[in-house]
């Protein structure tokens, strides 16, 4: 079946009022039903590239589109079609989780959730029944940040981005959530996926892209990726080598 391109970054540059270059002439795209992670060290442009696509950040130049519209022409109409979950996912301490996915969900335009649907994406994320009636004041980090998957799910738009999403969980918190990756590309998402996380990028991305300076220095399909020592070949990248 054919597939089309979600999310997509076009020489996207960005260039800040000091001088600084944290995106310079960035291309990539991410199709239907395919995961994209990005690897890269702390300020290599990736969270950058992600809030392009959000228009939290307005580009110096070139484009970033989701589902075709140009996101700083059309900021309100690309953001229907994208979900967001951040490394620390800002959610309402005194909702119980319930409470925080219908806020969130009505805050989207999805009126037609029942208590069942929001219990059915929590339970899907990993968050037992006892919490749901819970204040989300007394979660840990991982509880929020699967409540804050689970509201990305009920939003139920074409793309999903993710900026350290296994930032906080445990080793079976993140070994499930990856499983739920791959549901979620089955279902014909488009997910962009920053992390520090070699093993899973490996493991999860249909392509790999490694960030460095603000530049896309490596981009290699799975297939590609199948014989290579991943964490190695990051290495060689940091160290201003390639191959």
């Amino acid at each position: 079946m054919e597939t089309r391109s979600i999310l997509e970054a076009d020489k996207l540059t960005k260039r800040y009022e000091d001088g600084v270059l944290a995106l310079n002439g960035v291309s990539f795209s991410v199709r239907q039903g395919e995961i994209y992670a990005m690897l890269g060290a702390n300020g290599a442009g990736k969270t950058t590239a992600i809030n392009c696509f959000l228009n939290f950040i307005e580009p110096s130049s070139g484009e970033a589109r989701v589902d075709g519209i140009v996101t700083h022409r059309d900021s309100l109409e690309a953001r229907k079609r994208v979900a967001y979950v951040s490394e620390n996912v800002m959610l309402y301490p005194n909702f119980t989780a319930l409470q925080n996915l219908d806020y969130f969900a009505r805050l989207g335009g999805k009126t037609d959730y029942t208590q069942d649907d929001y219990a059915a994406a929590l339970n899907r994320v990993g968050l037992p029944a006892e919490v749901h009636r819970k204040r989300l004041r007394g979660f840990s980090k991982g509880m929020r940040q699967k409540c804050g998957i689970a509201i990305a799910i009920l939003k139920d738009a074409p793309a999903i981005l993710l900026d350290e999403p296994t930032s906080g969980l445990d080793p079976q918190a993140a070994f499930e959530f990856q499983g739920l990756l791959g549901d979620l590309r089955s279902e014909g998402k488009a997910i962009l996926m920053s992390t520090h996380d070699i093993f899973r990028a490996k493991e999860t991305a249909d392509t790999v892209g490694i960030m460095k300076n603000g530049e896309l220095v490596m981009q290699r399909s799975s297939a590609d990726l199948a014989g290579e020592n991943l964490e190695k070949l990051y290495m060689t990248y940091m160290a201003g080598h390639s191959n």
